[in-house]
């Protein structure tokens, strides 16, 4: 897609600098725990991929209309496999039992490109009780539990590329990398096949402007209404919308959001009670983020049980 017509900027978190993203500090740490969360607009995936790696997450969707970005962000999921670090504790999930500390891999060029590892893990991986194939193939490459050198430098994945995943049976559904997947559709149109099984979360995050623009109001509304049917009971609903004065700059882009911005009626601050007529419950914020054209409000909606 040459122009962003719908919001998918090649490189959008790049203009939002954050190491880890702060929208998601306004939530608890047990927000995201075994959930089945969507990310609607995910863009390039890295907050759907944050959520999977850092939240415990049971099962994560993210969904873009524009293929390009659905393409990066499965190139990303692999990079965030690659360079993954180990427990900040040192020690293993506890869905890892009976694994210890070892070595698992250090390819043999290595040592004459970067140096060789230090002594002390080879000696830890040396003394291992853990019993190994020959030849050995390790369960979880590059994983060491103790010692900064347990990872595979980002530098390493430009150099010679990412790291092979894990199949599915070697790894469980509900842990990284395979706890997140990638989707290119039009969602507020189409759906997608997980929607079947419905959601705990889904997450809108700066995506309402360009569905309002493309769509109009009804639009909008179906959009919501989706969410609302595609939710679980007592399920929640994740809103960032921008304000109305970003839409009059975004309408320059392309004049077919000239001609539907001229049309629309609703307005970011009657969400809240155009959700509740939709059966939410009233929106409960949870603060704002973000600097400058960025700074925005974040609210949770609940779809009631009964």
């Amino acid at each position: 897609m040459s122009q962003p017509v719908f919001g998918n900027y090649q490189g959008y978190y790049q203009k939002r600098p954050a190491i880890r993203d702060p929208r998601l500090s306004l939530f608890p740490q047990s927000f995201f725990n075994n959930k089945d969360v969507l990310d609607v607009g995910c863009n390039e995936g890295l907050v759907s991929i944050e959520i999977a790696q850092g939240w415990a997450a049971k099962r994560i969707t993210g969904v873009d209309i524009d293929p390009e970005l659905v393409a990066s962000a499965w190139k990303r999921r692999r990079t965030a496999w690659s360079v993954r670090g180990p427990p900040p504790d040192g020690s293993r999930l506890q869905s890892d039992p009976g694994l210890g500390t070892h070595v698992d891999h250090y390819p043999a060029s290595f040592p004459y490109s970067y140096g060789p590892l230090p002594l002390e893990l080879i000696q830890q991986a040396s003394t291992s009780t853990r019993l190994r194939p020959e030849p050995w193939q390790p369960e979880t490459p590059l994983d060491v539990c103790n010692g900064s050198d347990s990872y595979f430098p980002l530098s390493l994945v430009q150099s010679f590329g990412p790291q092979p995943l894990l199949s599915a049976e070697a790894t469980p559904q509900t842990r990284f990398p395979h706890n997140v997947i990638f989707r290119a559709a039009d969602w507020v149109e189409d759906g997608i096949p997980e929607d079947e099984g419905g959601y705990d979360v889904i997450l809108a995050f700066s995506i309402s402007k360009w569905i309002h623009l493309n769509s109009g109001d009804d639009g909008l509304i179906r959009f919501f209404r989706r969410v609302w049917n595609s939710l679980r009971p007592g399920g929640t609903f994740v809103l960032e919308p921008q304000a109305w004065d970003g839409y009059a700059k975004a309408k320059r882009i392309h004049p077919k959001l000239k001609e539907s911005y001229s049309a629309l009626q609703l307005r970011p601050e009657g969400f809240d009670q155009l959700l509740q007529d939709i059966g939410f419950s009233p929106g409960e914020r949870l603060g704002m983020t973000g600097e400058g054209g960025f700074r925005r409000p974040v609210t949770m909606y609940i779809r009631p049980t009964k």
